[in-house]
């Protein structure tokens, strides 16, 4: 059953290429830039009502019936759009999908009416036993069909695709046999899924696995990439940790621009999961984002409601 729907919801934002600007048009699913909503900032976002293109939310935090948090993402909702992103799907596991969760998970959908929903190309737990971690896959033809079977069944409950993320990873298996570039790609291609790209996970695989994270990003379609992250990290020299209490280093700001050059227009957004700012600290980050992106492919320009560019 669906219940507490919300009765104005903020539509997304279209762009354009500013009159002066020479570059390339955002796809008409281009949100624009945005931040991962926390609860230490809903008071400040309705106070301020920030120039912020949309915000994502974790899914399971509002999974449940009523209560503060779900009142504030509710009147949030009406002044902005949103995405919403899970961590429990654990679409990699030999466990049956959790039809509960899906269930919770789709009444939330129909509430919010995001503009798109995520999850990580990973596993969480087996045996009923939550890990409370996100833990990579071996990247083979056997795996590789488990998860375009499961993913197609998330697809066909939820009456639309999903996108799926790429994890930070700190271990490998012997039993891969393709490279988890060219394994994530295959899953977007024959699932239908779609992409969303963490580009400090990205950072952190290449540097704990030494790999060259540019083969990453020429190995992933252009057509797949629907959004990106953008996060921090602790460096602790042999290897690396996605913290996310952190701001955005500058490797990653260096391979966001790269991304950009790959793929074009990608809406945006920065996540910060600890160590959590003030909101402005992070809108400043965002803006950041925009601006490398603005330097990248061109000056975008909103349009208001009803304009048409000629």
């Amino acid at each position: 059953m669906v219940h507490n729907l919300i009765k104005n919801q903020a539509s997304a934002r279209d762009f354009s290429l500013s009159s002066a600007a020479e570059g390339i048009a955002p796809p008409e699913h281009f949100l624009g830039f945005g931040l991962g909503l926390r609860t230490d900032h809903f008071q400040d976002v309705l106070s301020t009502n920030p120039d912020i293109d949309w915000f994502e939310v974790v899914s399971e935090n509002f999974m449940v019936d009523g209560g503060k948090p779900k009142h504030y993402l509710h009147a949030i909702r009406e002044l902005y759009p949103m995405v919403m992103h899970g961590v429990s799907l654990s679409i990699g596991s030999t466990d049956p999908l959790n039809m509960q969760y899906l269930r919770q998970l789709k009444v939330l959908v129909n509430e919010l009416q995001p503009q798109w929903i995520s999850d990580h190309l990973c596993w969480t737990g087996v045996n009923q036993t939550n890990s409370h971690d996100l833990l990579p896959l071996p990247y083979n033809e056997e795996a590789l069909n488990h998860v375009c079977d499961r993913v197609d069944q998330v697809q066909n409950f939820l009456g639309r695709p999903i996108l799926l993320e790429n994890l930070s990873s700190y271990i490998t298996y012997k039993e891969s046999d393709m490279s988890e570039w060219e394994f994530f790609n295959q899953v977007a291609r024959q699932s239908g899924c779609n992409i969303l790209l963490d580009i400090n996970n990205i950072y952190v695989s290449a540097r704990n696995h030494e790999f060259d994270a540019q083969d990453y990003l020429e190995g992933i379609d252009k057509d797949k990439v629907k959004q990106f992250h953008l996060a921090g990290h602790t460096d602790y020299g042999n290897y690396v940790i996605d913290t996310h209490d952190h701001p955005v280093a500058d490797p990653v700001w260096a391979l966001y621009q790269q991304a950009l050059k790959r793929f074009g227009w990608v809406s945006t957004m920065i996540e910060r999961d600890d160590n959590i700012p003030p909101l402005a600290e992070l809108l400043a980050e965002v803006e950041t984002a925009r601006n490398i992106a603005y330097d990248t492919l061109g000056r975008l320009q909103p349009l208001k409601q009803g304009e048409i560019v000629t």
